[in-house]
């Protein structure tokens, strides 16, 4: 078997073939795709149809998995549902259910579970039914950004911390929290630079999630994160994926930010099952 890897932009992601996922995946070819995603940070892959078992044994690969807070649709799992889907009727979900509000918040940039105490290394999201029109995932690298930033004002950055809440990002699109869901994820602190232990390469924790700089005034530390999320969000530097059913993508979530696109929830199903990996090891700040 003979493994391809193609890069799709000239700084973050790649598109990998020649590799099946869910058979005869051994580790020399594990070592290969796991070196890539350290250097690419985002990798898609076609043509890999997977069950929820499938899925859950190549995640395992990366580390352990999140089990997804009680909010999510499928709170408890290792599951987010990227769905419009009931789980148990198999109909289409109502636009005015909360599940749906819930899931508005991924139309802003974000990186997954940086509102939680140990942040995540990576997701997987595997495409399993898709929408004929619109639903596409959009993702940036904030490696990119960060590397693009004047070297001055890079050193400004590398102290600097991060207060990520997961309260402060659904507010943003008007979803409430009951109190007993929000007592499972405290504002958290983060250093804003990540650096790649692999690689060296440094990244910003960014996004939705990103509340404040601590020990700044609320509203100067805000102003920061814009700006830097604008500088990383340029139209030049995103990377759009138009989902086909199979497509699986990895990203690095301390390295990349991505969005959900909007399409028709109530006349096109869509599901989109991902895994998130959790990182021990991820620095404190």
């Amino acid at each position: 078997m003979s493994i391809t890897i193609e890069p799709i932009t000239e700084h973050f992601a790649a598109r990998i073939s020649g590799v099946d996922l869910v058979n005869g995946l051994n580790d020399a070819l594990f070592g290969t795709i796991r070196q890539a995603f350290e250097e690419h940070g985002i990798l898609v892959f076609n043509d890999q149809p997977m069950t929820d078992d499938e899925q859950i044994a190549f995640s395992e690969r990366f580390g352990p998995l999140e089990r997804t807070i009680s909010a999510s649709p499928t709170g408890g799992t290792p599951f987010a549902r990227q769905s419009n889907i009931d789980i148990k009727s198999g109909g289409i979900i109502d636009k005015s259910d909360r599940r749906m509000d819930y899931q508005r918040g991924n139309y802003l940039w974000h990186a997954d579970s940086t509102f939680k105490e140990t942040p995540s290394l990576c997701s997987i999201l595997s495409a399993r039914e898709v929408p004929p029109v619109g639903g596409a995932t959009e993702f940036v690298s904030t490696r990119a950004a960060y590397d693009a930033l004047p070297s001055e004002r890079q050193v400004e950055l590398d102290d600097l911390v991060v207060e990520h809440d997961l309260l402060h990002s659904r507010r943003e699109i008007g979803f409430h929290f009951t109190d007993e869901e929000a007592a499972q994820t405290p504002p958290v602190r983060h250093p804003l630079v990540q650096v790649n232990p692999a690689t060296g390469h440094k990244s910003m924790m960014i996004g939705a999630h990103a509340s404040h700089i601590v020990g700044w005034p609320v509203e100067t530390g805000r102003a920061l994160l814009a700006e830097l999320l604008e500088r990383a969000t340029r139209p030049e530097a995103i990377y759009r994926h138009e989902w086909r059913t199979g497509d699986l993508i990895i990203w690095d979530n301390r390295a990349a930010l991505h969005r959900a696109t909007p399409y028709d929830t109530t006349k096109h199903r869509r599901l989109m099952q991902r895994t998130t990996i959790s990182n021990p090891n991820a620095p404190r700040a």
